[in-house]
């Protein structure tokens, strides 16, 4: 049984993962913001699906755009063994339509927050020498399209930070592995926040017709039972992570529609590790049996 610390539980992934891994057997620690007001209803639904089947499973206010927030929940937490950072919203819109405020906030949540949540948690994981962080991207990680640039900058920072990190913590036996989702059916188009100032946004009407024609094409993939959208296929990777001897765990792993970038991952990683010997920190590369 992994003590396992999930972000963002009241939808989508993280709503599912926590429910799938507690089945498990596994002590799930389930946070999302606002458990008592906007988010009650899935905090309720967690709860409740925990005390009827006898799972160990904990539901915990966390905010990780918030200092505060997150020290008060690690304050309450056992040593975790598993964290997995799926907290995360996306920003669509043409670049110049944001202002700097709303890209801070859109590299503050999907950023920044992760910092906060494996900075709770790693002081424990470093003492106890093991530990797993699974840290959630994109294909918009690994690709660039048009009105999805703040969000594309947000996981392309994900996964810099990730990998840097999988270098600095393995020497303490902890493993830090990228997942990168391709559109599933969660919330993800509905809870898009648009660009605010609407005068520039009108400007950019090429944009505007790629990403309608984007969402539409998703939309209908969503609707063919065929097409690798269904959002397990993420959670059964998480738990493929979680049962794999460390030192085995890959530091990347596309899931579902990849549009063709799992070529990028195949083409990068090679390189990468030609250069971590180059620097002489090979050994670096994820946590050795």
């Amino acid at each position: 049984m992994k003590k396992i610390l999930i972000t963002g539980c009241s939808s989508g992934f993280g709503y599912l993962a926590a429910k799938y891994l507690a089945e498990k057997g596994h002590h799930v620690i389930a946070t999302m913001r606002n458990v008592d007001s906007k988010n009650l209803k899935p905090a309720a639904e967690l709860k409740e699906f925990a005390k009827t089947n006898n799972y160990k499973m904990e539901v915990l206010e966390m905010d990780v755009t918030s200092d505060e927030s997150v020290k008060a929940a690690a304050a309450k937490l056992p040593t975790i063994d598993v964290l997995i950072n799926n907290a995360g919203l996306g920003y669509g819109g043409a670049m110049e339509a944001f202002s700097p405020d709303a890209v801070l906030a859109q590299l503050d949540l999907n950023i920044v927050g992760n910092i906060r949540v494996a900075q709770a948690v790693l002081p424990g994981m470093r003492a106890q020498k093991s530990g797993l962080i699974i840290q959630l991207s994109s294909v918009a990680g690994r690709g660039a399209f048009p009105a999805f640039g703040v969000y594309n900058a947000s996981k392309w920072g994900v996964e810099g930070l990730s990998e840097a990190m999988r270098y600095e913590l393995a020497p303490f036996g902890i493993d830090v592995a990228i997942v990168e989702p391709g559109p599933f059916e969660t919330k993800f188009f509905g809870n898009l926040v648009q660009a605010e100032n609407e005068e520039v946004a009108q400007a950019y009407q090429h944009v505007k017709e790629f990403a309608d024609g984007f969402a539409q094409n998703v939309m209908n993939l969503f609707a063919d039972e065929n097409a690798p959208t269904d959002p397990m296929i993420i959670v059964r990777i998480f738990e493929d992570l979680i049962n794999a001897e460390p030192g085995t765990r890959p530091l990347r792993t596309i899931g579902g529609l990849d549009f063709g970038l799992q070529k990028l991952n195949d083409v990068v990683d090679p390189i990468r590790k030609e250069l971590l010997e180059g620097m002489g920190i090979a050994e670096l590369d994820g946590v050795k049996k």
